[in-house]
C-alpha cells in the first residue's frame, strides 16, 4: 500500500511525498515505486470469445407507460391520471394510452 501525504509550504500546497505504509521508505517520484506498476497478466480469453451483447428490452417497450401518457398528472404530492380519476404510478399501463407530446426545452439565455 502506497500513503501520499501532502507537502505544505505555509498554507499552500507544494506536492506530495509517497511513503510505503508497511516500511516507511518514501518514493521520489511516483516512476520508481516497484510495486505501482502492474504487469499484464497472459491474455487467455480473446474478443472473439465474448458472447453477442444481450438486448433484454426494446426501446419503444417502455413507452406504453403512464409516465409518457398525455392524461399522467404529476405534482409533489402524488401522481395522478385525468382520464380514470386516480392515483397511478409511473409505470402502471392502460388501455387508453395517449402518447404525451414532446416538449420543446427553450434554449438558455447564457
Amino acid at each position: 500500500m502506497l500513503k501520499r501525504e501532502a507537502v505544505y509550504e505555509g498554507f499552500a500546497k507544494t506536492g506530495e511525498k509517497l511513503i510505503c505504509s508497511s516500511c516507511g521508505h518514501e518514493f521520489p517520484t511516483e516512476a520508481e515505486v516497484p510495486f505501482k506498476a502492474r504487469q499484464a497478466g497472459p491474455k487467455i480469453f480473446t474478443e472473439a470469445d465474448r458472447s453477442a451483447k444481450v438486448e433484454v428490452f426494446d426501446e419503444r417497450e417502455n413507452r406504453a407507460l403512464c409516465r409518457y401518457c398525455a392524461h399522467y398528472i404529476v405534482n409533489p404530492f402524488t401522481q395522478f391520471c385525468a382520464v380514470h380519476k386516480k392515483e397511478v404510478q409511473a409505470t402502471d399501463s392502460c388501455g387508453r394510452f395517449e402518447p404525451a407530446a414532446e416538449k420543446e426545452i427553450p434554449e438558455s439565455p447564457i
